[in-house]
């Protein structure tokens, strides 16, 4: 889509300030997008995709700003300029200062809008975090609370000669209180990122005619019918809407109702969206003030996209995700969407794409947009592009409250009522806001425990308010039972819920495989990531692990994963990208390819040796140090205990505790027969916490450190696979215990390949 500016906007938009005069404010760490931005190209992209007209101004700029106390006035003198849309905080701004919750942010700048007299001028704000109230020429227009949607206000009665004084006062109380804010935090560290306080996309105005106008668009595609239904949301007299094509010579009208009403439309022969297809279809409204013939009050363009997303059982009667009405597994990663120079807003909308167009690359058909919601145009993309997205609420409360509920607390975290209804209202207008578009799939009302309230009364309010869409569980951490899915946060993972009957298994968090990549680094040390690396060769290669882990939990039910993350965030370094977008740290052919494998049928893994995670395994084993040549077939084991698998302590995480284990190592040892050598690739699977050896009739199979969370498929080494054979083997294993939970549990598996 092509929008233009007025040629007498355009103009004043390089006036009355010098971009000279404007510089970012010191920052860790820029993007090559971010050295490039001015006060002349900052966001100056069409910020409503969905609704597009013809004429319109944009606001992004320098304004006047400063921060006071709370009680203050507004102010008589100015600490300087900032540039719109960039919030406080970041270095794109150019002011790069807290704002705390004993504080006020206040903006300022001059507004013309004298071209379109005779016309109702409409001023809009992308996002503003979080409660801003709006003057304009001293008159008050309003007051809006809610960091995440779009709002505006009707200025025409305000204006002066079409112009006038433009200020906005922001109010962002940030973790001090309970309103949505996703990972911000005065003290930002490990997982929770610098604040966000104030105008943080874009702000700008458009003319609407004096007597009607649209003022949005709702659409709903059936493709069971092959139907498509709009809303028409129009203000004023309008009492007519045509829905149709745009020609050379004008609108072919297709359909035709009345504002607030279902209009239907026919959908020959429909080409549905898919990640490998993803086809838009264009359309314009026409709003009629009055009889059919009069003359036209507005006209918006917009598109709609045929698809539908649902769950239902497969041909062999497990449940699924389903697209079109067809299973489709989703894989694609938790997108942050923050940025080292603009926090919360891209530094540019080439930037924002970028992200989207590597993920592309990478061969991934979803993303999980992780508590915080894009400019609009985010979702286009993703519309254009063919990813499918589930979109997180931000997460709020305060943990010093009791408002961060741990794994396996029995009940969700306590809020006022006046705190539900903050949230209530502000995951209705996400939807609102964002249900518009066709790549949205899923709301995700709840991450782990963060505000975690209400929860199923949320969930199926949710549902009923959006029953186009599915919505997810918690996400994570501790489930209620409703929701169209249950998903695990397993790391590194990955791991499953085994299938149920009425609810689809999901990984809605695995990975977090981290890379420190010097001089790409928001902080140099103290860095993390759930397992870090040295060099991009072993991130890679534990990558390929996890893929090959992942696909036969496909086969078993898993519907959809999702890896931790796009990018490296603060000093978070488990990100295909580095923070500042320079370095893709995995080849971008190679890994395409392994995930590509995920949406191709799953191999079967066969139990060799059977762990104790579902039926119990006898093993025999000792806490006391054996002597040596524990490890080999023909050691003398008869005076160690016999007891059932796993061994360790309740509470590990994942653990299937049926022996108790508390001393620091402990040895284990079982036989087993084969009849013939498998002929298929063999791996290990093991559930250990912490560090584990495995041998196979006494040949070293696999060492590995740290700790799971669930049960792993591991590579054997070569010479473990080579000291399998026909007849007895003996399995030995040691676990060392070096500090939190403890678990240990192993077996093998064969990969057997798909029939073909």
């Amino acid at each position: 889509m092509r929008y233009r500016l007025l040629p007498a906007v355009a103009l004043l938009l390089c006036s009355p300030v010098v971009g000279a005069d404007w510089k970012p404010a010191p920052a860790p760490l820029m993007t090559k997008w971010g050295k490039k931005v001015t006060p002349e190209n900052t966001w100056k992209e069409y910020p409503r995709p969905q609704l597009v007209r013809k004429e319109w101004q944009n606001l992004n700029g320098l304004w006047d700003y400063a921060i006071t106390k709370k009680d203050a006035p507004k102010p008589e003198t100015w600490d300087g300029k900032i540039l719109v849309p960039f919030c406080a905080e970041s270095a794109l701004s150019g002011v790069g200062k807290p704002v705390g919750p004993d504080d006020r942010l206040w903006y300022r700048r001059e507004i013309d809008a004298s071209a379109w007299k005779g016309r109702r001028v409409m001023v809009h704000f992308g996002a503003v975090d979080w409660q801003a109230t709006v003057w304009l020429n001293g008159k008050p227009l309003g007051t809006h609370t809610g960091g995440n949607d779009p709002f505006s206000f009707d200025i025409t009665d305000a204006l002066k000669d079409g112009s006038g004084e433009l200020v906005v006062q922001v109010y962002d109380p940030t973790d001090s209180a309970t309103q949505p804010r996703g990972k911000q935090i005065r003290n930002p560290h490990g997982i929770w990122y610098t604040p966000v306080t104030g105008i943080w996309q874009t702000a700008w105005m458009e003319p609407v005619a004096s007597d009607a106008h649209i003022r949005g668009v709702r659409v709903t595609p059936d493709i069971d019918k092959g139907e498509v239904e709009f809303v028409v949301d129009a203000v004023g007299m309008g009492s007519t809407v045509d829905i149709g094509d745009k020609t050379d010579t004008g609108v072919k009208v297709r359909a035709t109702g009345k504002p607030g009403e279902p209009i239907r439309l026919k959908v020959e022969n429909p080409k549905l969206w898919t990640p490998d297809s993803p086809h838009l279809y264009d359309v314009t409204v026409l709003l009629h003030s009055d009889a059919r013939d009069s003359t036209i009050a507005d006209t918006v363009t917009t598109y709609f996209a045929m698809r539908k997303i649902s769950a239902a059982k497969d041909d062999k009667g497990v449940l699924r995700l389903m697209l079109n009405n067809k299973p489709l597994f989703q894989y694609g990663p938790l997108d942050q969407g923050w940025w080292p120079d603009g926090l919360l807003t891209p530094p540019s909308d080439e930037a924002m794409k970028y992200d989207l167009e590597v993920l592309k690359k990478l061969g991934f058909n979803m993303l999980r947009k992780h508590i915080k919601v894009e400019p609009a145009r985010y979702y286009r993309y993703c519309d254009e592009m063919g990813l499918l997205v589930w979109q997180d609420m931000p997460s709020g409360g305060v943990p010093s409250r009791g408002h961060l509920i741990p794994p396996g607390a029995k009940e969700d975290a306590k809020f006022a009522d006046a705190e539900k209804k903050v949230f209530r209202d502000e995951l209705k207008a996400m939807i609102d806001h964002l249900r518009f578009f066709p790549s949205i799939v899923v709301w995700v009302p709840f991450n782990e425990g963060w505000g975690q309230h209400d929860t199923n009364d949320i969930l199926k309010w949710t549902k009923q308010y959006d029953p186009t869409r599915l919505v997810n569980g918690p996400s994570g951490w501790e489930d209620r039972g409703f929701g169209d899915m249950k998903d695990a946060h397993i790391y590194p993972g990955p791991g499953m819920f085994p299938v149920m009957p009425d609810r689809v298994s999901v990984l809605g968090e695995f990975g977090g495989l981290g890379l420190p990549v010097p001089g790409h680094l928001w902080k140099n040390t103290n860095n993390w990531g759930y397992r870090t690396y040295k060099t991009e060769q072993e991130l890679r290669d534990n990558y390929r692990v996890l893929m090959r882990r992942l696909h036969p939990l496909v086969g078993k039910g898993l519907a959809a994963a999702v890896y931790t993350q796009t990018t490296d965030v603060e000093v978070e370094v488990n990100g295909f990208i580095t923070y500042d977008r320079e370095v893709i740290k995995f080849d971008v052919a190679e890994t395409a390819k392994w995930h590509k494998a995920l949406y191709d049928p799953a191999p079967e893994l066969r139990d060799i040796v059977p762990t104790s995670e579902g039926t119990p395994q006898k093993w025999r084993f000792t806490t006391d140090k054996p002597a040596a040549g524990w490890e080999k077939p023909d050691f003398d084991a008869a005076k160690w205990t016999e007891a059932n698998a796993g061994f360790g302590t309740k509470g590990t995480p994942g653990g299937v505790i049926r022996t108790e284990w508390k001393t620091n190592d402990i040895w284990l040892r079982r036989a087993f027969d084969l009849k013939e050598l498998p002929a298929g690739e063999m791996q290990l699977s093991v559930h250990h916490d912490e560090d584990v050896e495995v041998y196979i009739n006494g040949v070293l199979a696999l060492r590995a450190s740290g700790f799971t969370t669930g049960y792993t498929e591991y590579d054997l080494t070569p010479e473990g696979r080579k000291a399998l054979k026909a007849g007895t083997n003996v399995i030995a294993v040691r676990c060392k215990q070096t500090g939190g939970g403890q678990y240990i549990d192993a077996g093998l598996v064969e990969f057997v390949p798909p029939k073909k």
